[in-house]
């Protein structure tokens, strides 16, 4: 996509946040009549606890660690994927405004997601899961680079627009689908621990993940109503484009590649579980308020899910001759 067949906004940004008001007013009251508090203290196995050498115990070692290479991969993926909730609050703050509801929204969702690095680590250093201070060095790595969900000469278009605007509908339709592909993996990974407690916990940050995404899908839904046309080239854009959280962390294609071949999170999950269940809730192939414009990032979409679908059938061919040669090894 060109910034040239980007719609210009039909009111300016400032105008699309006050319209949208009353359906983010609506979406934090029911948040906040859905959610759960919890604390991240108690999903950790504190007895299993012990010191590093630095304070006279024994530094982590391999043999330590009762995880798989793939439950590994995806703990510290996710992990890191969660540490870098700077980057994610900043492009939001930056994209809606700190002023009532949705200044409101900023921070809730910010100190909520917070509790999912707090425990999720706390769990890997109490356990020896992983590698402590590989993990931290990955962090200060990742970190420092940031994240921005945007493509390049969306990210330049969007410095012209003063916030609000495009901004918003992009950033709104990312973390649509983002947050639910981190339920996904959130909730798979639990399961691939083998561990219960590993279990509970990963559902529990599931379970908000689902919230958050029920919040951005419904806010997006209004925009849609509202501006239909911008909103349909915002939803191509971020899912022709759509790149993990977590894809410029050190070491990312290995561990995605694990995390793939053990049915975590993989491009059919992507499809089937992601993109097609949003889309739907839409109705994004079954509206008639689009205008040319509209209509054009609509078949545009039909195009790359097509497209999408012939590499799901790719994947999943692949997948099952290399489970064959693995099973004729092993037997």
């Amino acid at each position: 996509m060109t910034n040239q067949q980007v719609p210009l906004l039909s009111m300016s940004g400032h105008d699309l946040l006050a319209e949208l008001l009353p359906a983010v007013e609506r979406e934090v009251d029911r948040h906040m009549s859905m959610t759960v508090d919890w604390h991240p203290h108690d999903y950790v196995p504190w007895d299993d606890g012990r010191n590093f050498a630095a304070l006279g115990g024994l530094d982590w070692d391999p043999a330590q660690s009762s995880l798989s290479d793939t439950a590994k991969a995806a703990m510290v993926t996710n992990l890191l994927t969660e540490d870098n909730l700077p980057s994610y609050h900043r492009v939001i703050a930056e994209n809606f405004t700190l002023d009532d509801a949705w200044g409101f929204w900023v921070g809730r969702w910010t100190a909520e997601e917070a509790r999912h690095s707090i425990v999720m680590r706390d769990y890997l250093v109490v356990t020896r899961g992983v590698d402590p201070v590989e993990l931290e060095q990955t962090r200060m790595v990742h970190m420092t680079g940031g994240f921005n969900p945007f493509p390049t000469e969306m990210a330049e278009r969007i410095d012209g627009t003063g916030g609000g605007g495009l901004g918003m509908l992009l950033a709104v339709a990312y973390v649509s689908f983002q947050e639910l592909a981190t339920r996904v993996s959130h909730r798979n990974t639990g399961k691939a621990c083998g561990d219960p407690i590993a279990d509970a916990m990963l559902g529990r940050v599931a379970a908000d993940e689902n919230l958050h995404m029920l919040f951005y899908r419904n806010v997006m839904s209004a925009a849609l109503d509202v501006v239909p046309d911008e909103a349909m080239a915002a939803i191509y854009t971020i899912v022709s484009n759509f790149a993990m959280p977590g894809s410029s962390m050190p070491g990312f294609r290995r561990n995605a590649v694990l995390i793939a071949k053990g049915a975590i999170y993989d491009l059919p999950q992507h499809l089937n579980e992601v993109l097609r269940p949003v889309l739907r809730k839409w109705k994004i192939f079954s509206r008639n308020d689009f205008g040319p414009s509209g209509e054009y990032y609509r078949d545009q979409l039909a195009e790359f899910l097509d497209d999408l679908e012939s590499k799901v059938v790719r994947f999943e061919e692949s997948r099952a001759r290399a489970l064959a040669r693995s099973a004729k090894r092993s037997a």
